[in-house]
């Protein structure tokens, strides 16, 4: 077959042919290059992951790319693409970048190309969207053929007990599922030949994701591969087959075996493809989602009054579904928004309510938040955005209300919030479009410039030291709040002389 792959790999490909080894293209490339020329898609760019296979050992394969890495025992040595044009006698300022597949939304905020912004989101320049655009590119990855392997934890093979293949099918015969167990074989310009053992292409074609061998014992080797079976499912629109779905959930367990490091990293990525909320469905229907997302199937049959016509787990996940954006964070907090409703759940003058359901949910979204090991700042997101969904907007609001609704939930998280409520609405059967949001955005948009925070105010700690001949204390964090508090409601006090008169009146109290 004729195909096009980018030039650092077709570089990596010739040195080592060159020296007489063997090398293949193989795993995830070789499945993503057949479906983008079947769709006639421009892969050379699309795809950015390659890994190869090679009889040549480690140590000959640094001896060929000498900027490489070489810091496992499972004889896989790395090499950047950085690293790799420089061999190639390439300025790495030349490296391109694949574009972003999805194409950039409208934004209420557009920290790209706003030429005035509050300064605490710093310079347009220097800031960038939550748009999954790519800025970098993953190592070139090349591994010595593998053959046998023992895994003794459910996790990784043990590097004590493993042994280098001699043939790529050898290789190919350790692999998790048949699509990626194929490898391409390059053999003049941009002519390849595929090899394909287990007929991963007929599975490909047919849409099905199958275990290379006996499921189970795949899922015994390593059970995140249950996981990826669901995320390659729902990412490439693919079903599981039969025989490997009920592996699925006969294993179901083992997944608590992983770290939930890998889990969290499989997970996202199951909520950041196309099919958010047919993933989730499907991790219930193996058995995996009781392991990773309890507390989710807790609002099954939870009934709801008012415009809810469907029970809080259906609206979650059809919520999910609607939810505009494409960050993973973004839509596992509009999975999670009424992740409390159960809890809340109370009956009162006949009519369902759910008192306080967005703080409880925002505490139990921070410890799940915790469990898929979140950063700090991801753990941040998830609780505000999660705290603070039940916002309303009327024309007669306040700028000063504006202002505080954008304070309280950083601007930074103001898209995504509103992409959660547009998720919300439109898992609750309303109309996509809203003339209260959208003046609600447009007002947002003019106080973009108005003071928000302490430190936007024209005064500082230092000013009122110097003052009032006081020394530094609690004090004057309490005065520059309440100086904020009434700039908030008035920006036009935010002088240097005023907001001194001011100070000095609570002084005197």
């Amino acid at each position: 077959m004729k195909l096009s792959i980018r030039k650092e790999a077709l570089f990596i490909i010739k040195t080592l042919q060159n020296k007489n080894f063997e090398v293949y293209l193989v795993g995830g490339a070789v499945r993503d290059i057949i479906l983008a020329t079947q769709q006639n898609l421009d892969y050379s760019q699309a795809i950015k992951d390659y890994d190869f296979t090679t009889n040549a050992t480690p140590k000959e394969i640094q001896q060929l790319f000498p900027e490489s890495f070489y810091e496992n025992e499972f004889g896989t040595v790395a090499i950047t693409h950085e690293e790799l044009l420089k061999q190639m006698g390439l300025s790495p300022d030349k490296l391109s970048l694949p574009q972003p597949i999805k194409p950039p939304q409208n934004r209420v905020i557009d920290l790209k190309t706003a030429t005035k912004l509050h300064k605490s989101l710093g310079k347009p320049e220097e800031l960038k969207l939550h748009q999954n655009e790519p800025d970098w590119l993953p190592d070139f990855e090349i591994t010595t053929y593998r053959s046998g392997e023992v895994y003794a934890d459910f996790r990784h093979p043990d590097p004590k007990k493993l042994t280098w293949g001699k043939t790529i099918q050898e290789d190919l015969k350790r692999r998790d599922f048949t699509f990626n167990a194929m490898a391409l074989k390059h053999l003049k310009k941009d002519n390849f030949e595929l090899i394909d053992p287990f007929n991963g292409l007929d599975d490909l074609n047919q849409n099905l994701v199958k275990s290379v061998g006996d499921p189970a014992e795949r899922f015994q080797e390593d059970a995140l591969r249950m996981l990826r079976a669901v995320r390659l499912a729902v990412q490439l629109n693919l079903q599981i087959n039969d025989q490997t779905f009920e592996a699925i959930i006969t294993h179901a367990k083992l997944i608590t075996k992983i770290s939930w490091e890998r889990i969290s990293d499989e997970f996202l990525k199951i909520i950041a493809t196309e099919y958010p909320a047919e993933g989730i469905t499907l991790l219930d229907e193996a058995g995996l989602l009781k392991f990773i997302l309890p507390e989710i199937i807790e609002c099954k049959g939870v009934e709801q009054g008012g415009h809810h016509n469907t029970d809080v787990w259906t609206h979650s996940l059809d919520a999910l579904k609607e939810c505009p954006s494409f960050d993973p964070i973004v839509r596992l907090a509009t999975l999670l928004h009424d992740i409390a409703k159960p809890q809340t759940f109370a009956i009162r003058d006949n009519k369902i309510t759910f008192y306080n359901h967005e703080i409880i949910g925002s505490r139990i979204a921070d410890k799940i938040a915790k469990r898929l090991k979140f950063s700090k700042k991801q753990r941040r997101r998830l609780f505000t955005l999660v705290r603070h969904h039940m916002f309303y907007y009327q024309p007669q609001n306040s700028d000063a209300a504006i202002r505080r609704f954008m304070r309280k939930v950083g601007l930074e998280n103001i898209d995504d919030i509103l992409d959660l409520r547009e998720g919300d609405r439109l898992g609750s059967g309303a109309r996509k479009t809203s003339w209260r949001l959208e003046e609600m955005k447009q007002r947002m948009i003019e106080q973009l410039n108005q003071p928000m925070e302490v430190t936007d105010l024209a005064i500082n700690g230092h000013d009122l030291m110097s003052e009032f001949n006081l020394k530094s204390g609690a004090w004057i964090g309490e005065i520059l709040n309440k100086l904020l508090e009434k700039v908030l409601d008035n920006p036009e006090l935010n002088t240097k002389e005023k907001l001194i008169e001011l100070a000095r009146k609570s002084i005197k109290k």
